[in-house]
């Protein structure tokens, strides 16, 4: 046995995968449909309403796509 393996190690996962996870991006897509219904809902100001169906939009598609995400 040599002296520069480790044979008790898991394999390295390559950077594509470990970049794209589900958890995190699951989160993400979660919180921006989360900041849309909040803006839909705001009595504060119109621009923030006018670009809530929009961002809740884009949320929801995120999370269709990030669905699709290996574990």
């Amino acid at each position: 046995m040599s002296a520069g393996t480790d044979h008790g190690a898991p394999p390295q996962r390559p950077l594509w995968r470990r970049i794209l996870r589900r958890g995190p991006w699951e989160n993400a897509a979660m919180a921006a449909i989360g900041a849309g219904a909040f803006m839909l809902m705001q009595p504060f100001s119109l621009t923030l309403y006018g670009w809530s169906f929009l961002v809740i939009l884009a949320g929801t598609a995120g999370y269709v796509i990030v669905s699709h995400f290996p574990e």
